[in-house]
């Protein structure tokens, strides 16, 4: 798994905004797939106008009404909006299997420096362990659509899935009854970190 968000949070575009934190939950949704990352604003005109067309194209690879079987494809939006109403407002009208960083995470920062984001919007392609595949696939994406998926996997060597089923299968069990576990203590050592950090900082108004 690229462990470019490891010990991160991301959050599911869905009803419910599911957030993954654990590290087996970020493996289980970012392993063996190739990586979009969209860099992107609700504010700028490049991005209102290519937004759509990335969401068509995400649709089109994950969507069973359009294929068997979903691609093999994760899509991280990282927010460039003014405000969390804006990224919120902007999100509802995307795919629900988006995931996204918390609007206020400084890694968006981090992550903007890291691949040289300068004018938007970007969607950096990258492999399952982090190298990347494409800088910038915005215009690849809006001249070839779905079809140059194909190259990215390639370029990225995907464990072909069916290899995978037998294994998933067999962990499921045993996911679904230590998850739960794990995930308490997992939140109990975030709240006790949180609390040392506001001790080391004097009780100041910065938590």
């Amino acid at each position: 798994m690229a462990t470019l968000f490891l010990n991160k949070t991301l959050i599911v575009n869905n009803k419910d905004n599911d957030e993954l934190e654990l590290e087996r939950e970020l493996i289980r949704a970012l392993e063996n797939k190739v990586m979009l990352l969209y860099f992107g604003s609700s504010e700028c005109p490049e991005c209102k106008e290519f937004a759509p067309i990335l969401k068509e194209f995400f649709v089109k690879l994950t969507d069973e009404f359009y294929v068997e079987r979903a691609s093999q494809l994760v899509l991280v939006y990282v927010s460039l909006d003014e405000t969390e109403e804006k990224q919120n407002k902007f999100l509802k009208t995307m795919p629900k299997r988006w995931l996204f960083l918390p609007f206020q995470d400084e890694f968006k920062r981090e992550l903007e420096l890291r691949f040289s984001v300068k004018d938007l919007p970007v969607v950096v392609v990258l492999k399952p362990n982090g190298e990347v595949i494409v800088a910038n696939a915005v215009e690849e994406i809006k001249q070839t659509g779905p079809a140059c998926f194909k190259n990215w996997q390639e370029a990225a060597d995907l464990v072909e899935r069916n290899f995978l089923l037998a294994q998933d299968f067999d962990n499921v069990a045993l996911r679904s009854v230590t998850d739960p576990i794990c995930r308490f203590k997992y939140k109990l050592a975030k709240k006790k970190r949180k609390k040392r950090n506001k001790d080391d900082d004097g009780g100041g108004l910065f938590p």
